[in-house]
């Protein structure tokens, strides 16, 4: 109990219960609500008669949208403040989830989806989020930070999932969809926490000139976000299609909303333990083992017959490591180009994540509408999960440990680039 005491604190001291606790629940309305909206494939294709591939083309471009939108709400956010950006984002988003309702075609259910999307990045983006809590968090506790906003998103995952599987069989779509609508608005005062810019000077990092440019001419960089964009693919099929997986499978389609949430509970505690390491260990390398980890898991679970238990078997270990990415991620983009510009950076990789969203979202339908299986996007998981393992190597050779803890970034590390 007094080490349980003494954690609670921990978590509480140095900023992090003023900051990161609004933003981990924003992340979690936000990450809820777009890792469900694979649930509504199926009913409004349903009702509509849109067509499967078209659907899932129509929640592509909302996950494209949400990338493309990253690196604009961190320039908004740091002209006009995060407080407006998150509540005018919320109410957005509000908006426009409840008039798909109305949508009469694929396309203008696309349109409406582009625009929830891009201003969910805007009501509970993890680089914005992650890029408020970085400037209000003093530099030893970045890492558990990040940690904890990534919870978030797995706690949304784990109660909103259940929540529209439930509304869609109790109220329909339509009344499911109305319902997340609300829950967006009802978050939307959490804003209030990111009205006033912390100024104390030793929050904030100093940084070489224009950091954000550097770092775009850097190829490390783009290393860091074409593995991150792996996560996307892999992210993006299995909250879009793992529905429909479990449904090809001859199971219940109630098991999908079991699924995704047992994927958010073991998220849980695997963000939260990814952020703390991030504070001791090699980033580039717990990287590497998340993305062997996924490969591992995905060449189990198609090499084994399908069964109540193994789905919920993979559902564990697939999210041991769902979002464990985004606090290495962040935390070795804050350590190599600095803590001021981490929502702007953070911003372009998530656009490279969401890129690779984009195509396992999309690719997983026309692959299935094609040829009733998903077996081509689980060999291309697997590939390019590999790929992405062996991506963040280059990193590890060039990576040191950082004498001094108070230096910039999420993790106790410093990067030396190699000319």
């Amino acid at each position: 109990m007094r080490h349980a005491r003494a954690w609670i604190g921990n978590c509480l001291a140095g900023g992090i219960g003023a900051c990161a606790l609004p933003a981990a629940l924003l992340f979690a309305v936000a990450m809820g609500q777009r890792s469900s909206l694979g649930l509504f494939l199926s009913p409004i294709n349903t009702s509509t008669g849109a067509g499967f591939a078209a659907l899932s083309f129509a929640l592509a471009a909302s996950q494209l949208a949400a990338g493309l939108s990253q690196p604009l709400c961190g320039l908004l956010s740091e002209r006009f403040g995060a407080a407006r950006v998150v509540a005018v984002g919320a109410v957005l988003v509000a908006a426009s989830s409840a008039a798909t309702v109305l949508a009469g075609s694929a396309t203008s259910l696309a349109a409406l989806l582009i625009v929830a999307g891009a201003a969910g990045s805007a009501a509970g983006g993890a680089p914005l989020l992650l890029g408020i809590v970085g400037q209000r968090v003093v530099p030893e506790r970045r890492g558990l930070a990040a940690g904890i906003v990534s919870a978030g998103g797995s706690c949304g995952q784990m109660a909103v999932a259940p929540l529209a599987q439930g509304s869609i069989v109790t109220l329909g779509w339509s009344g499911a969809m109305l319902l997340m609508s609300l829950l967006s608005l009802l978050v939307a005062p959490l804003a209030l926490a990111f009205r006033r810019r912390n100024r104390n000077p030793v929050l904030h990092d100093r940084q070489p000139p224009d950091p954000g440019s550097a770092a775009l001419r850097d190829p490390g960089f783009w290393l860091i976000s074409a593995g991150f964009g792996v996560c996307g693919f892999h992210v993006g099929f299995l909250t879009a299609h793992m529905p429909g997986v479990i449904e090809a499978c001859g199971q219940p389609a109630a098991l999908a909303g079991l699924w995704l949430a047992i994927v958010g509970a073991c998220n849980i505690a695997g963000s939260i333990v990814s952020g703390a390491l991030t504070q001791t260990r090699s980033m580039p390398r717990m990287l590497a083992g998340v993305y062997l980890a996924r490969a591992l898991g995905v060449l189990v679970f198609v090499s084994m017959p399908v069964t109540q238990l193994g789905l919920l078997l993979f559902a564990v270990w697939m999210g041991t490591t769902y979002m464990a990415t985004v606090p290495p991620t962040s935390g070795l983009i804050a350590a190599r180009y600095g803590n001021a510009r981490l929502a702007r950076l953070f911003g372009v990789a998530m656009l490279v994540h969401q890129l690779g969203g984009f195509a396992g979202v999309w690719l997983g339908g026309v692959v299935f509408e094609a040829s009733g299986r998903y077996d081509g996007l689980w060999a291309a998981d697997v590939v390019l999960s590999l790929a992405a393992a062996a991506a963040y190597l280059p990193l590890c050779r060039t990576a040191q440990r950082s004498a001094s803890p108070g230096q910039s970034g999420a993790g106790a590390l410093s990067f030396v680039a190699r000319r």
